[in-house]
């Protein structure tokens, strides 16, 4: 019975250059691969080392990306080793089967969401009566799923945005701030409940698990076994499970480290510090 592997990626496994948290001396920095490229500049990072082990990960495991982003978001992305036969996009709004949404999953979500949230028009039209220029950078929506906002976090007034949450909450939607974005999403869309699904796929008999965000603690709570970075939300919250570790390194490091653990669990044998570059 395979081991299902299914790690978030910003902030998680892959790092901008505003998060990477390089702060050794210059020339003790990690070698980076970069593994996303948008409007022909480099966007995203892993080590070096990090590649070498994700490669490795994939003979060890299913390895099943899982991302907040859209589909269009994720396919800009170019991970080592081969592609992923599942993948999960929009926050579980969204499983892919080699590269296709599974349309019976995605059905599947719509007809929950409408049971059971406020309709998305709702919090979009509150977030445009509530927001000020004077820190909105944009309003998108996403897959026509969630909405998001990307802000001046400094600017921000203190107390915004835990007053959208407790607004969203009342009906049926979850708020997360990662960095200068804000997510308002609906409470059922959750990467958790599509992980459990792919698992279920693939007769998977353990399900490691990585993530930083508050949207990621369903996923997290899913899986037999979990990690988090020394950053993020569920850090700065100071937010654990009984079955979640959490990495004392930051940024592109705990990514790294994260990978390692994956194949560490994944195979059940101790694996090096750190490869040969």
């Amino acid at each position: 019975m395979p081991v299902l592997v299914a790690s978030d990626l910003d902030r998680t496994l892959i790092y901008s250059a505003g998060a990477l948290a390089l702060t050794m001396p210059d020339a003790l920095a990690p070698r980076l691969l970069c593994v996303e490229v948008h409007e022909s500049r480099p966007l995203s990072f892993m080590t070096e080392t990090a590649a070498a082990l994700l490669t490795e990960l994939a003979e060890a495991a299913v390895f099943v990306p899982t991302t907040t982003r859209t589909r269009a978001q994720y396919e800009r992305i170019s991970l080592p080793g081969p592609p992923a036969r599942y993948a999960i996009c929009a926050n579980g709004g969204h499983l892919l089967v080699d590269g296709v949404t599974d349309e019976d999953w995605h059905a599947s979500v719509l007809a929950r969401l409408a049971d059971e949230c406020a309709p998305l028009a709702e919090i979009t039209g509150h977030l445009r009566r509530t927001t000020d220029p004077a820190w909105l950078r944009k309003q998108r929506v996403a897959e026509d799923l969630f909405a998001y906002l990307v802000v001046e976090r400094d600017r921000l007034p203190g107390d915004w945005v835990a007053e959208l949450a407790g607004w969203a909450a009342e009906r049926g939607w979850t708020v997360s701030l990662q960095g200068r974005k804000i997510y308002a999403v609906p409470r059922p869309l959750t990467k958790g409940a599509a992980v459990r699904e792919v698992a279920r796929r693939t007769g998977a008999e353990l399900t490691l698990a990585a993530g930083d965000s508050h949207l990621d603690a369903d996923l997290l709570l899913a899986a037999g076994r979990g990690w988090r970075p020394g950053h993020g939300e569920l850090a700065d919250s100071g937010w654990t499970a009984p079955a979640v570790s959490e990495v004392a390194e930051r940024g592109v490091l705990a990514g790294e480290r994260i990978t390692r653990e994956f194949l560490r669990a994944a195979r059940g044998a101790v694996v090096p510090a750190r490869l040969p570059a």
